[in-house]
């Protein structure tokens, strides 16, 4: 059973025992060698084995359970990818090293990315925050340079030494003048692990394909320039305009309150989409389009990409249903659709043949774009674990062609000379998500249709 402390649930003595998952997994950045000397992630290595003695010694973990868990006996070995998905969709808490380093690492990003999702849907399910990142700095890292999600945690550092803060674990641990300091620093990192670990209990997660996932810090890594903005609309309808037979379980006051997946889940998904586009280092505002129809036409230069989420039912309100005509005969790119259908809704099964005709009748534009990027957003995303697993690729999307279409402005030549066009690149350029080459919608959609 579970008690509870204060609104903490804490775990008993058997669950822990019985619970053999890694309590953390270290998250770091490697150095490259230099001049031929010592291996330079030998400190790494150290702070990973004060960690998991203090972590035993702090809990009744049996002899041969993993108190951690490092990758650096598997990064270069066969399966390492498989592993490193495995232990991240299961670990308790997740521990990355701060540094310079470490935000301009796409690998690291990954790790994070994936851990994230976790908590994520965690929240969706329960509509209660889950978050199991203990962050440890391992070498100062201004705050100017964290990317979104490290700059959103709430951590207060100085709870483990004024020294840890102004030099960094990697200070610490190199100079035998502050191993008093590094000694303090490393039991109360171990102490908040634990706590972490045993009040949190975000479930675990299926395992993310590393080698596909997206980076937390975007392709550039760090947090230069901050957060991209990105924009989820809502097209939904409310619990007070719905058709009539409609069960109003799925709705709210606002189309923002629409929740698709219930009740499965018990967060509105728009608020998931926001915790989603957050977690690969967007800026995510919400809007409804009932609000956002009267904007001006798609033939002026978008302002930020967009995420438009449809409700299929909102459609039988004819109103609603000539905007979504006359903003799909507009045109934008940048505005990516993706439509949420829920497998296991017997309404909107059983209505599905009609509504998917009326959506491809009033929106077509949309629904041609959509099965070219991504066809299950289009095509009706049956789950919540299938949003979540579509999303960076349909993020991707709205924000290549945001990209396209913004407007250009060319610097003045003086002479009044022609001038080279300035390029845009994407924000992701480097992401596994392109359209193309791989469509990961096709896995989420696949392996979500063998499940029903």
């Amino acid at each position: 059973m579970l008690t509870q402390d204060g609104g903490r649930v804490h775990a008993t003595t058997q669950q822990r025992a019985a619970d053999h998952r890694p309590y953390f997994f270290l998250s770091y950045a490697h150095t490259p060698g230099y001049g031929g000397g010592t291996d330079p992630d030998m400190w790494v290595e150290r702070l990973f084995q004060d960690l998991c003695g203090h972590v035993m010694a702090m809990t009744d973990l049996p002899a041969g359970a993993p108190a951690g868990f490092i990758d650096r006996e598997i990064r270069s070995g066969e399966g390492w990818s498989e592993r490193l998905g495995e232990v991240l969709a299961t670990c308790r808490v997740f521990v990355p090293l701060f540094s310079p380093r470490y935000f301009a690492s796409e690998m690291c990003g990954k790790e994070w990315y994936a851990f994230a999702q976790r908590a994520i849907h965690h929240r969706a399910r329960s509509n209660q925050p889950a978050e199991a990142i203990v962050p440890a700095l391992w070498v100062p890292v201004p705050p100017s340079q964290l990317p979104g999600p490290a700059e959103r945690l709430q951590f207060n550092h100085r709870d483990f030494g004024d020294r840890y803060v102004s030099d960094g674990l990697y200070g610490l641990i190199k100079l035998k003048l502050f191993n008093e300091e590094y000694e303090r620093a490393v039991y109360e990192l171990a102490k908040r692990i634990v706590s972490v670990a045993d009040t949190v209990r975000i479930g675990t997660g299926r395992p993310v394909d590393y080698r596909l996932a997206p980076s937390a810090f975007g392709s550039t890594g760090g947090g230069a320039g901050g957060p991209r903005p990105m924009q989820v609309t809502i097209a939904a309808a409310t619990r007070h305009d719905l058709p009539e037979g409609r069960n109003a379980d799925y709705y709210g006051d606002n189309p923002q309150d629409w929740n698709p997946y219930h009740p499965d889940a018990a967060r509105p998904l728009a608020y998931v989409a926001e915790d989603l586009v957050r977690s690969l280092n967007y800026q995510a505002t919400i809007a409804s389009f009932d609000e956002e129809a009267g904007l001006p036409a798609g033939k002026q230069p978008p302002t930020t990409p967009e995420i438009l989420l449809v409700d299929r039912w909102a459609l039988q309100d004819e109103d609603r249903c000539r905007r979504l005509a006359a903003f799909d005969a507009e045109n934008r790119p940048w505005v990516t659709m993706v439509v949420p259908w829920n497998r296991d809704d017997h309404e909107s099964r059983a209505a599905e043949a009609e509504l998917t005709a009326k959506l491809e009748r009033t929106m077509p534009t949309k629904m041609r774009q959509g099965r070219a990027y991504c066809r299950a957003a289009a095509k009706g995303v049956p789950s919540m674990e299938a949003f979540g697993q579509i999303l960076p690729q349909v993020v991707e999307v709205a924000a290549q062609q945001y990209l396209r279409h913004a407007a250009v402005y060319l610097p003045a030549t003086g002479g009044g000379g022609p001038t080279e066009r300035t390029r845009l690149m994407g924000p992701m350029a480097q992401t596994q998500y392109i359209p193309g080459t791989h469509d990961a919608s096709t896995d989420a959609e696949d392996t979500d249709d063998g499940q029903s």
